[in-house]
């Protein structure tokens, strides 16, 4: 790798905190980030070489193919969450260190990037705050604001397509463990979405006909233990972002569908988990139902977005370590990320939320949400949602998205800091009832986001 070292490792921190004084929030360093990604597909010569080696920034003390852990975190404490430092510092977490990733195709799906680009500057808010394409209709897909240049925008783009694909079916497990590190709870769960509108992939495309007025179809579906079998929900997103989706839910208990009160989006699915409906990509509620969307600081920060996807599991399940027991925490790799935007926002529509605001961590290259902590009322750390994502190819192995490896999440923690709860999930290859994880398949709606799919599913 080629760096550039006309800076010392000060210099970006500087050139982070002048930007924001001044209220200039264009990604970049040396040069405009996403005319250059949209040049060449890289982020050479965009940041100089401190922001793109973990070893040049730390002067040594930490690099990639090294292990971040209580003996060292120090060194990396600004590159942290608050939530994330403290589980190294004191409950024995540790994260191994990859290189900077600098291709872009690694870090997004690639028909979604080559939407970004494609469609570069042609979205604008409309009178309704939602967001629209130069022509008034809605977005046609990829990022509208690669460019970002407020925290509006940045969570604009993250609520309108959260896996960036049109279709995804995940296949999930979930392990909910308690403060001294039991597993109390396991489950085992389909997540489906279906993109409406901003279609890139699908036949049909940008908007599924008949449906424009949709932003998405979203499915949760418990397929073990037994206890929970067949329990399911459906969420229909509208597309203006003042409206709460509709929820649908089916009982086994009651073998009917219910509709749910759907502004009820701080409380556990399930019983022992920490995950809420609003956690979901940082971003599970409509965009404006939160507000005071600000932006409070940027710059270099430590994320898993490469190497999380382990085939040497013929399911692709992951190690734990850390914790009293050894369970706490996935095994996760990071690497240095040149720039991070961070935002701030504060839920408006919910008389009850238990959280004052919640702080998310944005890749200033993708958009992609790295991790997020949530406050209490008393401005305590509260919660935190923290994921890992990568393209699932290693070496000769891959699973496939048409024509290119498939990219997604590979694993999260959302863990409660104040009671020491943690759910830790998983995307594997497959669960019980034959369910697997599958991307772009047309058939998804059908088999998971209808009523009649409910249904089915229940019995």
């Amino acid at each position: 790798m080629h760096f550039i070292r006309r800076f010392d490792g000060l210099h970006s921190r500087r050139h982070f905190l002048a930007t924001l004084s001044r209220g200039a929030i264009a990604a970049g360093v040396l040069a405009p980030l996403w005319p250059a990604i949209a040049r060449a597909g890289d982020t050479h010569g965009v940041y100089p070489d401190e922001l793109l080696s973990l070893d040049m920034y730390t002067r040594g003390k930490v690099a990639a193919g090294g292990t971040i852990s209580a003996d060292n975190v120090e060194h990396v404490r600004d590159l942290l969450d608050d939530i994330k430092y403290e589980q190294i510092a004191t409950m024995g977490r540790r994260l191994q260190v990859a290189p900077t990733t600098t291709d872009i195709m690694q870090l997004s799906p690639r028909d979604y990037i080559e939407a970004t680009v494609r469609n570069q500057g042609r979205a604008r808010f409309n009178d309704r705050g939602n967001v629209v394409n130069d022509d008034g209709k809605p977005w046609i897909g990829g990022n509208p604001f690669p460019e970002a240049r407020s925290g509006l925008e940045l969570f604009a783009a993250l609520t309108l397509s959260w896996g960036r694909h049109d279709a995804s079916l995940y296949a999930i497990k979930e392990y909910d463990l308690s403060r001294e590190g039991d597993v109390q709870y396991e489950y085992e769960t389909v997540w489906a979405e279906l993109a409406a509108v901003a279609r890139v992939t699908l036949d049909e495309r940008p908007y599924w006909s008949g449906h424009e007025d949709k932003l998405r179809y979203q499915c949760v579906v418990f397929t073990s233990p037994e206890d929970v079998t067949g329990t399911s929900y459906l969420n229909i997103w509208p597309y203006d972002q003042h409206e709460f989706p509709e929820l649908l839910g089916y009982l086994p208990d009651f073998k009917r569908i219910r509709v749910f009160p759907t502004n009820q989006r701080f409380e556990p699915l399930v019983p022992g988990s920490t995950l809420y409906l609003s956690d979901a990509w940082a971003a599970g509620d409509p965009l404006h139902t939160w507000g005071n969307y600000r932006i409070i600081d940027r710059g270099p920060f430590l994320a898993a977005v490469s190497n999380g996807w382990n085939p040497q599991h013929p399911n692709w399940e992951h190690a734990t370590h850390g914790g009293p027991k050894g369970t706490t925490f996935w095994d996760t790799t990071v690497e240095l990320i040149p720039e991070a935007i961070v935002v701030e926002a504060e839920p408006l529509s919910f008389k009850r939320a238990p959280v004052s605001k919640k702080r998310v961590w944005f890749d200033a290259r993708t958009g992609l949400p790295l991790a997020m902590n949530t406050y209490d009322h008393k401005g305590e750390v509260y919660r935190s949602f923290d994921g890992a994502f990568s393209v699932y190819q290693s070496g000769d192995q891959s699973f496939m998205d048409g024509t290119s490896p498939y990219w997604s999440w590979s694993h999260v923690h959302a863990f409660d800091i104040q009671t020491g709860r943690m759910s830790r999930l998983e995307q594997v290859k497959e669960i019980s009832g034959g369910h697997r994880t599958a991307v772009n398949d047309e058939s998804i709606y059908q088999r998971y986001l209808t009523r009649n799919a409910l249904r089915r599913l229940g019995y």
